[in-house]
């Protein structure tokens, strides 16, 4: 007995110098309990939480090495969760509550493309006709449909459009991805459409969105010298403006692991200071008096810092690229410092700053992976340092790091980008080891020279270079996503599954000694529980357009058009590829006293009963039917999405998200019962 009681000083004991790394992950839990909070905390929970995190952080200051740790963990733990509190409260901005129709105006602040290819502004300084100023959204994105502005939108601007606009949706399933809440802390109050011209009523006043305006006339150049997707990759590249890219080459990227190379992330950022910092101690070396004389990696370090800091100025400072930029200035530090720059502590810290500032990044996958990739790569090559290759072998040194890197940085973020993007790019670690080196010795280098001499006009031989590094990394994408074993589809895992993924990844990537290996025994549950996950077997679109159930040959869909990104969803979350169309054409096995799905307001007022179903679902107000349960239009717009499980128990999307700043507080509509379905019926339905 008293062994074990000895037990735990022993581990900490032996962990001494090596549980800093750890710290981010207990504030990270504090931020991932705060969103999985049943409701909005109350301003005493977070006082209180606030004295306990001040509290045991003194105690911990006091204690012995044993209680040290826990307490330091039970502080930062509160800490976090306060600290996404606190970011919630800061961030909020009104968010449209009913659906408007009208003129719109505003400034436009950003530029994109969305997701069916048409041009996207997001505006600021937003007014809407006969609304409460009090009321209008921080911000507003309008997705222009039919004729464009006529001419290429000037950031900055003001215009006019009458547009539909609506509020952020909900998650098209309880439990999916919820853009109200990336909507939110983006302080994004409504999405909308026109498919008239818009109008420029001012142009942009001096001094206005002028970054923006670098950004868009460079990536005009690069394109000018580089036209086709080639350029437009390179536009991305260097801006971070997609606006050019066609969605083949988007697909062709993510089918073949490769659209990591598109996003400006840790990367392209490490890449470019790595380049600057090699050059300018390269170029410093060549001049002896200097060499002699000055610290030439702290300057090279500095300049690469500056570099970094301008890269992020330049391609407008997005999530990912904050991220990378702290990730890179933690190095860089470190060097400055005369520390070591790759290590398990400067990932904990980049991770530390990176949550205080922004603890809702911790949800995304952009961090996730990001993350868990460095991390595997510090923790590999601090291995492969303890253990290098001697003698005739040790040319193999340079090899089997690129090879190391690539499979290391897949393994750790395949989990991930599964469990996100229900796809697993089977050939990714091939193409990572064609494009990857190219990205490196090619493209970056070239984009920097380029961005140098393009004030002198200097800079075509340098993009023509690019061109041909980013047209090779083009090849191999498409040659690999056309290959028909390139993408697996699988199912999105229980909510267990990432957090024990990440659990065990961390004990074999932070803890020292033997113990280590313990990690595998949660990696292994959480691939059983991916395995054995069941998907809903019945799913409401919380407009009521669409319905959605499990059959013996995948979901069936009880329509064949409209409500397309819902259905792509839903299929994509099921691991299922089939088309809209495809999944449409089971509604035969359908059981037809399962469900009936009507559309159309004259359809639905017309109902007199429910035809012998035991569901009824409506995009429209439903009369009151009394021979079955009805979710209509009305109903759906307090519940949200909804699923039924085997069991025949109900979820509902505004369930999950009761009382959160990000969803609408809504009224209760009371318990779901079907009358008369049965998990009999819907096992029938899987058969």
């Amino acid at each position: 007995m008293l062994g074990l009681l000895r037990l735990p000083a022993i581990l900490l004991a032996a962990q001494q110098g090596h549980l800093f790394p750890w710290a981010p992950v207990a504030f990270g839990t504090g931020i991932g309990v705060y969103f999985a909070w049943p409701g909005e905390p109350g301003p005493g929970t977070l006082w209180l939480l606030a004295g306990l995190a001040l509290g045991l952080g003194g105690a911990a200051l006091r204690v012995g090495t044993l209680l040290g740790p826990p307490l330091w963990a039970l502080a930062l733990l509160a800490a976090g969760f306060d600290a996404a509190a606190a970011r919630s409260a800061l961030v909020a901005a009104p968010v449209l509550g009913f659906r408007y129709y009208g003129p719109v105006e505003g400034r436009i602040v950003a530029i994109d493309r969305s997701a069916s290819d048409a041009q996207r502004l997001t505006l600021d300084r937003v007014i809407l006709l006969r609304v409460d100023p009090a009321a209008v959204p921080e911000r507003v994105r309008l997705s222009l449909h039919g004729d464009p502005l006529g001419a290429r939108p000037i950031p900055g601007a003001r215009i006019s459009a009458t547009a539909h606009l609506s509020p952020p949706s909900g998650p098209v399933e309880p439990g999916g991805f919820d853009f109200r809440r990336h909507a939110w802390f983006a302080r994004l109050g409504a999405l909308g459409y026109t498919s008239a011209p818009a109008l420029i009523l001012a142009p942009p006043e001096p001094g206005e969105v002028r970054v923006l305006g670098w950004r868009l006339a460079l990536a005009d150049r690069v394109r000018a010298a580089l036209p086709g997707e080639t350029g437009a990759f390179g536009a991305a590249v260097m801006t971070g403006d997609r606006s050019g890219m066609g969605q083949a080459t988007l697909a062709a990227l993510r089918k073949s692991n490769l659209a990591h190379l598109l996003a400006i992330s840790g990367l392209h950022m490490g890449l470019l200071a790595g380049f600057v910092f090699g050059a300018v101690r390269l170029a410093l070396a060549c001049w002896p008096w200097a060499a002699l004389r000055w610290p030439l990696h702290k300057i090279a370090a500095l300049v690469a810092l500056l570099a970094a800091a301008a890269y992020l100025v330049l391609s407008g400072g997005s999530v990912a690229t904050e991220r990378a930029f702290v990730m890179v200035a933690v190095a860089l530090g470190a060097l400055l410092g005369n520390r070591r720059a790759l290590s398990l502590r400067a990932v904990a810290l980049a991770a530390l700053i990176v949550l205080v500032l922004r603890p809702e990044a911790l949800l995304g996958p952009g961090f996730q992976m990001s993350f868990a990739a460095t991390l595997a790569l510090v923790a590999a090559f601090d291995l492969l340092r303890r253990h290098p290759l001697s003698g005739r072998w040790r040319w193999l040194a340079p090899v089997l790091a690129m090879v190391l890197s690539s499979a290391v940085a897949g393994a750790a973020t395949a989990p991930v980008a599964a469990a996100h993007f229900n796809q697993i790019a089977r050939l990714g670690l091939l193409a990572n080891l064609l494009a990857v080196p190219v990205m490196g010795l090619v493209v970056m280098p070239a984009a920097v020279v380029s961005a140098c001499l393009m004030p002198l006009g200097l800079a075509a031989p340098a993009l023509w270079v690019m061109g041909q590094g980013l047209g090779w990394i083009l090849t191999v994408a498409t040659r690999v996503a056309a290959r028909p074993e390139a993408l697996l589809q699988v199912p999105t895992p229980d909510a267990a599954v990432l957090p024990l993924l990440a659990f065990g990844g961390l004990l074999l990537c932070l803890w020292r000694g033997r113990l280590r290996g313990a990690g595998l025994a949660p990696l292994a549950v959480a691939l059983w529980l991916w395995a054995g996950a069941e998907r809903p077997a019945l799913l409401v679109d919380e407009t009521g357009g669409l319905v959605g159930v499990m059959t013996s040959e995948g979901r069936a869909l009880s329509r064949a058009s409209g409500s397309g990104f819902v259905a792509q969803t839903w299929l994509e979350n099921d691991g299922d590829g089939a088309s809209q169309a495809v999944a449409a054409a089971r509604w035969n096995l359908v059981p037809e006293d399962l469900v009936r799905h009507v559309t159309g307001r004259k359809r639905v007022a017309a109902l007199e009963d429910c035809d012998g179903a035991a569901l009824l679902v409506s995009n429209a107000p439903a009369p009151r039917l009394s021979s079955c349960l009805v979710l209509d239009s009305t109903r759906l717009r307090r519940t949200g999405a909804v699923a039924l499980d085997r069991d025949g128990v109900f979820t509902t999307a505004s369930g999950q998200a009761k009382g959160r700043p990000w969803a609408p507080s809504g009224k209760s509509v009371g318990p779901l019962v079907l009358p008369a379905l049965t998990s009999k019926n819907l096992a029938l339905a899987a058969q």
